[in-house]
């Protein structure tokens, strides 16, 4: 990216929504964050594969979802805009579906005009707040969701940077305190269990550039639903989660895909 970055950005150090970007092929991202992405492909060079099953099991849930009656969505750690979006995913089956982003890095923010270009019918909104501050993002969501209605809670890609030291699991508790029944958690999460050498490396190289990664093993992840009722087919590798739903990623079946992905129902 070139030119000066917007006001609030750090460029000394990466942002894993910056590494994403990257990896994804953007232009949103500074070289800190193309220098730490590098040295993630040589750790494993399938880690932009990732991203883009990430990103395709998003469309994948929302799809499924909305064709479930599902009318509103709030996506937390939203990350730098690649369309589709999530709302141009749940509008195009649900036209008046209305969705709130959120994610804490300005340069999101910078691209939020993106994020809002929906249908007539539907609403969409973007909000800077923080994960670790699930008031605020409540406060934000309401208004533009009813939160008495069923709502679909989105953290695709974001709780491996949250440590239990930070509270994960009471986070996510929290949020989903504050939705009804039939409300929907959606979460894919990044784990160690396929290729522990490997993350034990990323995990300290991201480490002394201050980012946090908190890899969990199947075991962990599936605790994020404990109380809820998971859909078929459960906790799964997420490129094997409803396929039919979408299109295969180039390169997903190259390999192990070191992540979990999940959708479960609030009673």
């Amino acid at each position: 990216m070139t030119g000066q970055p917007p006001a609030g950005i750090d460029t000394s150090r990466p942002h894993p929504a910056r590494m994403y970007d990257w990896y994804l092929g953007g232009k949103d991202n500074y070289p800190v964050d193309e220098e730490m992405g590098r040295q993630m492909l040589a750790l494993d060079p399938r880690v932009p594969v990732m991203a883009r099953v990430n990103r395709a099991f998003m469309h994948r849930a929302t799809r499924w979802l909305a064709r479930h009656g599902v009318r509103q969505f709030l996506d937390v750690g939203t990350g730098i805009p690649t369309e589709p979006n999530l709302h141009q995913v749940a509008q195009e089956t649900v036209p008046d579906a209305r969705v709130v982003y959120c994610d804490n890095d300005p340069i999101v923010l910078a691209h939020a005009a993106a994020l809002l270009r929906g249908t007539p019918e539907g609403a969409t909104e973007y909000l800077a707040a923080d994960v670790r501050d699930p008031d605020a993002v409540l406060d934000g969501a309401r208004k533009i969701l009813d939160l008495d209605e069923p709502v679909a809670l989105s953290l695709v890609a974001l709780l491996h940077f949250v440590s239990d030291e930070d509270g994960a699991h009471d986070l996510v508790g929290r949020l989903l305190a504050a939705l009804p029944s039939g409300s929907h958690l959606v979460m894919t999460h990044a784990t160690a269990d396929f290729t522990p050498e490997e993350s034990r490396a990323a995990t300290e190289k991201l480490r002394a550039a201050g980012v946090t990664l908190a890899l969990r093993s199947r075991e962990e992840f599936a605790r994020f639903f404990e109380g809820l009722d998971l859909v078929e087919p459960g906790v799964e590798v997420p490129h094997l989660w409803h396929p039919e739903l979408g299109e295969p990623v180039a390169g997903q079946d190259d390999g192990v895909i070191p992540g979990y992905g999940a959708v479960a129902r609030k009673p």
